[in-house]
């Protein structure tokens, strides 16, 4: 039986590894190469627009907005992965092959961007909050 301090340190393990990978200018960039890499041969526009916009958001976080990149981030990596779900269907052996293994992989980063940025985002206060509520 798991007393109540060890559940509660779980937890907050749990969500400090959250925000730490949604204040991360990394995942972004990790998902913009991705990206890349799946839809630059043959060049299809929609997806690879999305690389640039991810790098902004890491140019963002750089300099110290990391709330507003975490929501960056979170709505681009959730309109990638719905525009990634609405392929057709696959046979076996071309999930398992090299490209859908990186397809599964950049959908993987890009779901958990999206739960991660999204909590940054959501639970995040900007740095200018407090000037402006005073």
């Amino acid at each position: 039986m798991a007393s109540k301090p060890t559940e509660e340190k779980a937890k907050q393990s749990a969500i400090s590894y959250l925000r730490a990978w949604g204040e991360s200018p990394v995942p972004p960039t990790i998902a913009a190469t991705l990206i890349t890499s799946l839809h630059a041969r043959p060049l299809q526009l929609l997806p690879v627009s999305f690389a640039p916009i991810l790098l902004a958001s890491t140019f963002l976080n750089l300099y110290s907005y990391t709330t507003d990149s975490a929501g960056l981030t979170a709505a681009w990596s959730g309109l990638y992965v719905l525009l990634a779900q609405r392929r057709k269907q696959q046979r076996m052996m071309q999930k398992f092959g090299m490209r859908g293994i990186v397809r599964g992989a950049t959908i993987g980063v890009c779901g958990i961007n999206l739960l991660a940025c999204g909590w940054v985002y959501t639970t995040g206060k900007r740095a200018d909050e407090g000037e402006i509520a005073r």
